[in-house]
């Protein structure tokens, strides 16, 4: 494992999503640290490029820390009581974020059991977006925080994660679930912590495998943002 510089992420979400599979993302807290290996992520673009985007339609107070700089914490409230985390990518002023959608807890489990509760599985502590911040203590509160500094650090694998799976992004409605356009869910495949998949009734559905290919950016649309990040 090495620790990134600040570059790796001044990068298109697109590129930055799969190599984050196999990343050890590690927060602390006053209880201890907690340390995920991230093994499923989605990919969103900004303004005018991806529907599925909360920038899709601009910069607002609500959505600033997508637009820079990089390598920051972009976190959100969603269906009124969970908070989610993104990573932020691209170069300052152009939004682009990666959601965190699942991974395995490989360092402070009984803490992160605790949290989301003892009957709960080894392989569930993390897998979908909100448990992921319950299990490592994200908080609204840190959104805009630096994933360079306390209290937060991140690790890459010395050799990234291949082959690794495409598909539609989980419960984004319309075009932006549309898997031939944005299928940018990524996956390490067969990995228990990988979160099911779940369609929004608007969307469009498939999923696709796609090894170590990359997908093309979407042509500009003008479309009703969806509900995902």
């Amino acid at each position: 494992m090495f620790v990134p510089d600040r570059s790796f992420f001044e990068r298109s979400s697109l590129d930055v999503a799969p190599e984050l599979l196999g990343a050890h993302l590690t927060h602390l807290t006053d209880e201890g640290p907690v340390t995920l290996r991230l093994t499923e992520v989605e990919a969103y673009l900004g303004d005018g490029t991806d529907p599925g985007s909360h920038a899709f339609r601009g910069k607002t107070r609500r959505n600033a820390v997508m637009f820079g700089p990089a390598g920051h914490v972009y976190t959100y409230f969603t269906y009124g009581m969970h908070t989610c985390a993104n990573l932020v990518c691209s170069q300052e002023g152009e939004a682009s974020g990666v959601l965190l959608r699942g991974a395995e807890v490989v360092l402070g489990e009984e803490l992160a059991a605790e949290r989301r509760g003892r009957a709960v599985s080894h392989r569930d502590l993390a897998r979908g977006p909100a448990r992921l911040t319950v299990a490592s203590g994200i908080r609204l509160d840190e959104n805009g925080s630096d994933v360079f500094a306390s209290p937060f650090s991140i690790e890459l694998p010395d050799v990234p994660v291949a082959p690794f799976a495409t598909g539609p992004r989980t419960g984004v409605s319309g075009p932006g679930g549309d898997e031939a356009l944005y299928p940018w869910r990524f996956w390490i495949p067969g990995d228990p912590t990988v979160s099911p998949y779940k369609r929004h009734p608007r969307a469009l559905s498939g999923v696709q495998e796609a090894g170590a290919r990359r997908p093309e950016r979407p042509s500009v649309v003008d479309v009703q943002p969806a509900d995902a990040t």
